[in-house]
């Protein structure tokens, strides 16, 4: 049994006031209170399909757009998952998904590599899902890669529906989150990495 993989952070700034805790090894558990419906039923699925436990609490200034409280929580989220890694050990470190919704095929790869990257090969058919700018989640994905120090590539291959794209794509961020962040037994609690740190 290992020690829980869990986190909580606090980040406030002039713009937004978020609270975020996760649990890697939870059970899909979400209490999401983003301010944004849409924004919380993709967290919801992250939750749900990468089998985590995830609160996330945000006051931010959507009274000037969604910007900052996406971006934002794709900050605190992303420093709570590097957090509740620790030193990365016995993980299996790469994942990846491909994920079909309707007619949306969405694919992500990553890499917890301790290098932050994000490739980014989405289009979106409108510019809103509900009150969601769909610009915002390249922002979110970017935000979270930077401040968790993975390297991650997204590609929708197939898809007209925004919605389903999108939700595609969550679900398949979620599922290859949830392989590389899986404890590999064969590895015996060593670093996947041939430098021996990540």
């Amino acid at each position: 049994m290992t020690d829980a993989r869990q986190s909580r952070i606090h980040r406030k700034t002039g713009e937004t006031d978020i609270s975020v805790s996760i649990n890697l090894d939870g059970s899909g558990q979400a209490e999401l209170d983003s301010g944004i419906g849409f924004f919380d039923h993709m967290l919801t699925a992250l939750a749900k399909h990468g089998g985590f436990d995830l609160e996330v609490r945000c006051h931010g200034d959507l009274h000037v757009d969604g910007h900052h409280t996406v971006e934002d929580i794709g900050i605190a989220l992303g420093k709570a998952f590097a957090q509740a890694l620790g030193d990365k050990r016995g993980i299996t470190r790469f994942g990846h998904a491909l994920v079909p919704l309707d007619e949306a095929l969405c694919e992500v790869v990553v890499d917890i590599s301790g290098r932050p990257y994000l490739a980014w090969n989405v289009s979106f058919v409108r510019e809103r899902i509900g009150e969601m700018d769909t610009d915002l989640f390249e922002e979110f994905y970017r935000a979270f890669a930077m401040a968790s120090s993975i390297a991650l590539h997204v590609t929708c291959k197939a898809g007209r529906n925004a919605h389903h794209i999108a939700e595609s794509g969550f679900k398949a961020f979620a599922r290859a989150l949830r392989m590389a962040v899986a404890l590999d037994p064969r590895v015996a609690g060593s670093v996947p990495s041939t430098k021996g740190v990540l």
